[in-house]
């Protein structure tokens, strides 16, 4: 007897193709990879509210000491230094007026009309000092108050 071969039926075609791909996934699985450093994309908040939410943003500042400053310099206020000048052609050490050209929240930059020395003895070519906000050497100048009398006159 010849054995006639079986005709495939559908279902047996469908189970056949359904296990094909279940092997390639398999073989797709990835390893476990470790990641160090995730990468992921800026956060943009258009509206500017997250900003908000995060509360108040005080400025920090960098104090040797406590914040009780004695005196308050602003750019353009006169004040006077202890140092070393020039007075008559002769160099002296004592009281110079000079003006604020510069602040920061640690120094006050001075600059004078006169030439000024360093405690070494070499001339500064700017003529700009700095001083330490606290510091003894520096003090602001108290400003006259210019008044002139207006004469009466008599008829």
């Amino acid at each position: 007897m010849i054995a006639k071969p079986k005709a495939k039926t559908k279902t047996m075609v469908e189970a056949k193709t359904r296990t094909k791909p279940a092997i390639k996934d398999k073989a797709r699985v990835p390893e476990n990879v470790r990641v160090v450093n995730k990468i992921s994309a800026p956060h943009v908040s258009g509206n500017g509210d997250e900003r908000k939410s995060k509360g108040l943003r005080i400025p920090q500042y960098a104090f040797m000491k406590a914040p009780g400053i004695t005196h308050d310099f602003q750019v353009g206020d006169t004040v006077e230094v202890y140092c070393d000048h020039e007075k008559n052609k002769e160099r002296v050490r004592g009281w110079i007026h000079g003006i604020v050209v510069q602040v920061d929240n640690k120094m006050v930059a001075v600059q004078f009309r006169s030439n000024v020395f360093l405690t070494d003895g070499w001339m500064v070519p700017d003529r700009i000092l700095w001083y330490p906000l606290n510091s003894e050497h520096i003090r602001p100048v108290a400003k006259k108050s210019v008044k002139r009398e207006k004469a009466i006159p008599d008829y």
